[in-house]
């Protein structure tokens, strides 16, 4: 699987984006894709993610309410939509994917997942 993020740009506080995760590969309908961020200096951590056999979705609590993901599996591509932006929401944004159906503990993690996209900056002026 091969994954390609996009979407990212500069925005104002309080503005929305919606980030694209183009996938290719045979296994990609079978797999469960999560997004992560790492903001500057910061370590990577989990935002979302996405069940392949349910589409089912987790969210962190910092931007529950705020951020939706969503699958389609015609072209092969999840987006995570981000609404009410804030300045700490400001990071590289990653999606990665993992085959099957995880738990949702496990989503939350990064070494859950064996593909991973290269990135797309999200920056968040006040």
């Amino acid at each position: 699987v091969q994954l390609q993020a996009s979407g990212g740009g500069l925005v104002q506080a309080g503005d929305s984006l919606r980030l694209s995760c183009a996938a290719s590969g045979p296994t990609f309908s079978r797999s469960s894709i999560g997004w992560f961020r790492q903001p500057p200096g910061k370590e990577r951590e989990f935002v979302g993610a996405i069940n392949w056999s349910d589409d089912m979705t987790y969210y962190a609590d910092s931007v529950k309410g705020r951020f939706t993901i969503s699958r389609d599996k015609a072209k092969n591509t999840v987006y995570m939509d981000l609404n009410s932006l804030k300045p700490e929401d400001a990071a590289v944004y990653y999606c990665a994917a993992v085959e099957g159906y995880w738990l949702k503990l496990s989503m939350r993690i990064p070494s859950t997942y064996d593909y991973w996209g290269q990135g797309t900056l999200v920056t968040v002026s006040s």
